[in-house]
């Protein structure tokens, strides 16, 4: 292509050595060190626009930067050209229709402080520094889903940014193939500029139930928490962790409810049940203080690395391992990485897995073990640990989360993530709206155009 000259931007264009370069090619990854050739700071839809259309004319790979989230830090590429939407960060509330329209670079705690002064939320992550298009766009899981559904299942309409650099809308009634895909497809089909969400009376109340148990002593405890799972309220999210502490490893196990804490102190007495717990802690946190409990401060100082699954089951077996995380036994001297579950089903289950690209409706549990630390001297050992937990799940492992899936699984990582007629169909339309896949920096869906030029 012929290159041109620069388009006037609405927004700041960035290169290697202006003020704010480093900071805005910095993720949630300190793994992460690329130099993008050029940042583009949109500032509009048009910025979007010319962005796209100037890669292309220059052969440069774009990425696309929304939270700056994703550990394998896919929005960064190597002297190409960086699209980031944090300027475009504005949402706007009808509290009315209960509609709240998103820019694409606004983070989620944006969206829940737009809406929770009106009672009114939608499902929307765990973290309110976590972008809000990179998580939808991959399904969206959060303390709402089994309530509401997934981030993907409440978005009423899309607007995109094609490969082309054309702006279109999707939505079910139209370019209803494309909604479909972007509903769990990921980045492979455009940019997004704007997303149109379903809103949801929640209130702004949430009760935190949590019971530390000893690693040693946790296998009958997890055995009934499980159990009791199948028959909690979709009200209730039921969440498990095992991490290490000075005395030894500890288990934890609960839940988070969305609504009246008064109904969800309902569940204790089962819960206290489960046995004799080290430690209790229940909670009434806001729901914006729910939102951003798992919040860190300065964590993109530190380096990354995960493994993740989904289980539609989850026996005596799985749970062992779950405790184990990939070592030889409980108090084994080893790198260990933390691992947590979290219960889906409810109202995620009630969309029909056709219905969207997002796969594994029928998911009991999301399970992940992660690793973070400092010192580049100790990534091989950290990453193996997480990837030790990981294979320790796969047995009982049904599919993956597309959104926690690490950067080097490629496309046997995709396949995990979308089943092979549902991958066909989503080939098929990245075939059809990204022939060239101009964006492949994401877990990659391939065209079959054959074109693929710049991969």
């Amino acid at each position: 292509m012929t290159t041109t000259t620069s388009p006037r931007f609405d927004g700041r264009v960035l290169t290697p050595g202006d003020p704010g370069y480093h900071a805005a090619r910095t993720v949630w990854n300190a793994m992460i060190d690329r130099h993008p050739r050029m940042i583009v700071q949109a500032a509009s839809v048009t910025d979007v626009v010319a962005a796209v259309r100037l890669a292309r004319e220059r052969d440069l790979e774009i990425g696309v930067r929304c939270g700056g989230h994703n550990v394998a830090g896919l929005a960064v590429p190597a002297n190409g050209l960086m699209i980031d939407l944090t300027r475009l960060n504005d949402v706007r509330v009808d509290p009315i229709r209960r509609r709240a329209r998103v820019q694409g670079g606004a983070l989620l705690g944006v969206l829940d402080r737009a809406s929770q002064p009106y009672g009114l939320a939608t499902t929307a992550g765990n973290v309110s520094h976590t972008g809000v298009a990179g998580l939808t766009l991959g399904g969206g899981m959060g303390w709402l889903a089994r309530q509401h559904g997934l981030a993907c299942d409440n978005v009423v309409s899309y607007t995109m940014v094609t490969a082309d650099g054309e702006v279109v809308t999707a939505s079910r009634a139209a370019n209803p193939d494309l909604y479909w895909g972007l509903r769990g497809g990921g980045g492979n089909f455009g940019i997004v500029t704007d997303f149109d969400f379903q809103l949801h009376h929640t209130g702004t109340q949430t009760l935190v139930a949590e019971f530390d148990f000893r690693a040693e002593d946790a296998v009958p405890v997890l055995e009934g928490w499980r159990d009791l799972n199948t028959v909690a309220p979709r009200h209730a999210t039921f969440t498990a962790d095992v991490h290490s502490t000075a005395s030894g490893p500890i288990a934890t196990v609960g839940f988070v409810w969305v609504g009246d804490p008064v109904q969800g102190r309902r569940l204790l007495p089962a819960m206290r049940a489960l046995g004799r717990p080290l430690a209790e802690r229940v909670t009434t946190p806001s729901y914006l203080e729910l939102q951003e409990r798992d919040d860190t401060v300065g964590g993109h100082a530190y380096r990354r690395y995960s493994s993740a699954h989904y289980l539609r089951q989850f026996p005596t077996a799985a749970i062992e391992a779950f405790l184990l995380r990939g070592a030889a036994d409980l108090h084994a001297d080893a790198y260990l990485p933390g691992a947590g579950l979290q219960a889906h089903g409810g109202a995620i289950a009630d969309v029909a897995d056709a219905d969207a690209a997002f796969s594994h409706r029928g998911t009991a549990f999301e399970f992940g073990a992660g690793s973070r630390w400092t010192e580049p001297s100790e990534d091989d050992s950290w990453m193996a640990a997480a990837r030790s937990a990981g294979a320790a799940l796969d047995p009982y492992a049904d599919g993956v989360y597309v959104n926690s899936l690490a950067a080097d699984e490629g496309q046997c990582g995709v396949r995990r993530a979308y089943p092979a007629a549902k991958l066909a169909r989503l080939t098929a339309l990245k075939t059809i709206w990204d022939p060239d896949n101009v964006f492949h920096l994401n877990h990659n869906i391939r065209p079959t155009s054959g074109h693929d030029v710049l991969r």
